[in-house]
């Protein structure tokens, strides 16, 4: 990858990470937002490249939006230290600090940046916003968050991001608003408990590195090229199977840290949530479904001269992986 040949971009990336560690072991607001500040300034370097427009526009929103979500965090921790003893306020105030840390990962209903700025990304930077960047919101929204607030945000994550899904064309757009969708969920993890939204996110992360990964070794961005690619069919079995998880078809181990917050929900009583977060998995498998049967079945554009060999030493680890997915449902019978 080019980032990791240029010295420059690894040291961002460095400072990406260690950011996110310094908000989530800070034990004050204040170092909170400093961690976020630092890791907003050096995501921006990793978004710029030079002579392409798309970059620096996206880079711009980016800034515009993390930079609001930033100064409403600050003032809304500033002023509940001075008012937190009234009950009303602290109420006011927890939404305002949540809103401020939604906006941050790009949840409903401040998600609006959130595709735009995807669409002028390369994958890998995509992986890094669709992963990474929701760490430190989601552990700071985990210490304080309204419970009321977040029920209503987590229908509509999933709702919105299954809907949104339909009608797109472009990849990027398309994994931006499956990524909103499985916010819902990570949402709902991490409000039963912080062991079970690790568990969902590390999946999640590793679901979305290999579609990211396979997109960008093919170098695709847009939907109709799946169809005049005719690339190795391992690829697009792994495709498949990686859609397939990332929407929570039962065979796959995707489904499996789904399985374990329908269970939780189910035992609580929370029967319209389990309905919407089910009902919108199906959605947006009809949606990867559309994308995979494209892909696999439309010979009639096969160009016949033009094949794609790829050679890339990872794509192993990504088949047994895909394996390991496969049979997702026996091991994940053990755990239960």
């Amino acid at each position: 990858m080019f980032l990791l040949s240029n010295s420059n971009k690894m040291f961002f990336l460095f400072i990406l990470f260690f950011s996110t560690l310094i908000s989530i072991s800070s034990s004050s607001w204040l170092g909170c937002w400093i961690g976020l500040e630092i890791n907003l300034l050096s995501f921006i370097p990793l978004i710029i490249t030079p002579n392409n427009l798309l970059n620096s526009e996206a880079s711009l929103k980016y800034f515009l939006t993390q930079s609001i979500a930033s100064i409403n965090f600050l003032f809304s921790i500033l002023l509940s230290l001075f008012l937190m003893k009234n009950f009303f306020f602290n109420n006011f105030f927890s939404i305002i600090i949540n809103s401020s840390l939604l906006m941050k990962m790009g949840s409903i209903p401040f998600h609006f940046w959130f595709p735009n700025i995807m669409e002028g990304l390369s994958w890998f930077n995509c992986f890094i916003l669709m992963t990474w960047q929701k760490i430190t919101p989601m552990i700071l929204l985990s210490y304080y968050f309204n419970l009321n607030f977040l029920y209503f945000i987590m229908i509509f994550n999933v709702l919105i991001g299954a809907i949104g899904s339909f009608n797109q064309t472009s990849l990027r757009k398309l994994m931006a608003f499956s990524s909103i969708n499985n916010l819902g969920w990570m949402i709902s993890s991490i409000i039963i408990s912080e062991n079970l939204w690790m568990i969902y996110f590390i999946f999640y992360s590793i679901f979305t590195f290999i579609v990211c990964f396979l997109f960008y070794i093919i170098n695709i961005f847009f939907i109709n090229q799946l169809f005049f690619f005719n690339m190795n069919f391992l690829i697009k079995i792994s495709m498949m199977i990686n859609f397939l998880s990332l929407g929570g078809l039962p065979p796959f181990l995707g489904f499996f840290p789904k399985w374990i917050i329908i269970n939780y929900l189910l035992n609580n009583n929370f029967f319209i949530i389990s309905f919407v977060f089910i009902m919108s998995s199906l959605i947006l498998l009809f949606v990867y479904i559309r994308i995979i049967y494209s892909s696999l079945l439309f010979f009639s554009f096969k160009l016949k001269w033009f094949k794609i060999f790829i050679k890339n030493n990872f794509l192993i680890f990504i088949y047994f992986f895909n394996f390991i997915s496969l049979l997702g449902m026996i091991i994940s019978t053990f755990f239960f």
